[in-house]
């Protein structure tokens, strides 16, 4: 999968992955104020389910959708674009970007390291 989402896809997306499926009108009852319209979101969800991020079932008159990528999946490849685009395909390169940056403290340090030796032995 190499499709990315623009940032109004995404929110959507981030919605559905909460619900696990939604109508429109469920959708944006759990955006943030101010709500967009009806048929903004309606549009989006299609174009969504053009890229083969979201499928629907039919209920009565109306769609259920739900999405067909997991977030975890999604994030994996968005995490790796970034990494690739930015850091030279290096993710010491971005951590350390990060550490020097955006002032990591000692506590997510310790927390970062112990995921890593937990991640060398389960190998």
């Amino acid at each position: 999968m190499t499709k990315q989402l623009t940032k109004a896809e995404e929110q959507l997306m981030q919605v559905l992955w909460q619900l696990e499926e939604a109508s429109v009108k469920e959708i944006i009852d759990e955006l943030p104020s101010p709500k967009p319209a009806y048929n903004t979101v309606s549009t989006i969800i299609r174009i969504l389910e053009t890229k083969e991020f979201v499928s629907h079932t039919t209920k009565g008159r109306g769609y259920i959708y739900h999405p067909i990528i997991k977030k975890t999946d999604y994030t994996n490849q968005s995490l790796h674009k970034l990494v690739d685009g930015y850091f030279e395909g290096s993710f010491k390169s971005m951590v350390s970007f990060f550490v020097k940056k955006n002032d990591v403290d000692i506590k997510e340090l310790e927390t970062i390291l112990e995921l890593i030796n937990d991640k060398k032995t389960e190998k």
